[in-house]
C-alpha cells in the first residue's frame, strides 16, 4: 500500500512539474527565454537543402552531450559561445566531405523572428538569442531548433511535410522512470 502512495505522490509531483513549465498555448515565455538554433543553407536546391541536414545531424551530436547539462539560457550561451570554432569547423567538415567548396560560419547573435505555432507551442514574434549557422551564401531555408529550454522542434524533411516532433526532457525523464 505504501507503494502505490508513493508512486501516486511521485506522478503528481512529476505532474505538477510538467504543468509549471506552461509551454501550452498560453505560454508565460518570452522570447528572452528561449536559445535558437538556424543552420541555414546556402541554397534552395537540393543538393544544398540534403547537405544541410546532413550538417545539422553531425551538429546535433556534437551539441547535444555539451549542452545537456546547461540549467540555464546563459549557461547553454556559454557553452554554445566557447564552442562556435569548433561548430564552425565540424559544418566546414562536413560541407569539405560532401565535395562542397564553400564553407561555414558560426556566430551567437539575437535576430528577429516571425510568430511560430507548433501545435500548442507558440514562439512569438521578437528578439531571440541564436546560435545561427551559415552554410555558403546562407540564402536557402533553414532548419531550427530550441537549444534552450531543453525541447526541440523538428520538422520532417524526408515525406515534405510540415509534421512536427516535441521532444522534452521532463518527458523523456517520466517515461524512463516508468520503464517506457
Amino acid at each position: 500500500m505504501k507503494k502505490i502512495i508513493i508512486a501516486i505522490l511521485i506522478c503528481v509531483a512529476i505532474l505538477g512539474g510538467v504543468l509549471s513549465l506552461n509551454l501550452g498555448s498560453e505560454t508565460n515565455l518570452s522570447a528572452s527565454d528561449f536559445l535558437r538554433i538556424h543552420i541555414r543553407a546556402n541554397s534552395n536546391e537540393v543538393y544544398d537543402q540534403e547537405v544541410k541536414y546532413k550538417v545539422k545531424d553531425k551538429l546535433v551530436e556534437y551539441l547535444t552531450p555539451i549542452l545537456a547539462e546547461a540549467t540555464t539560457k546563459e549557461r547553454a550561451m556559454e557553452l554554445v559561445s566557447q564552442n562556435l570554432d569548433e561548430i564552425s569547423n565540424i559544418a566546414s567538415l562536413v560541407l569539405q566531405e560532401e565535395g562542397y567548396t564553400y564553407g561555414a560560419k558560426a556566430k551567437l547573435t539575437s535576430e528577429t523572428f516571425p510568430t511560430r505555432c507548433y501545435d500548442d507551442v507558440v514562439l512569438e514574434s521578437g528578439e531571440y538569442d541564436s546560435l545561427i549557422v551559415e552554410l555558403g551564401s546562407a540564402e536557402g531555408n533553414n532548419w531550427w531548433c530550441v537549444v534552450y529550454p531543453p525541447l526541440c522542434f523538428v520538422a520532417s524533411s524526408d515525406d515534405g511535410s510540415d509534421n512536427i516532433v516535441y521532444r522534452s526532457k521532463i518527458l523523456e525523464i517520466i517515461k524512463q522512470f516508468f520503464g517506457g
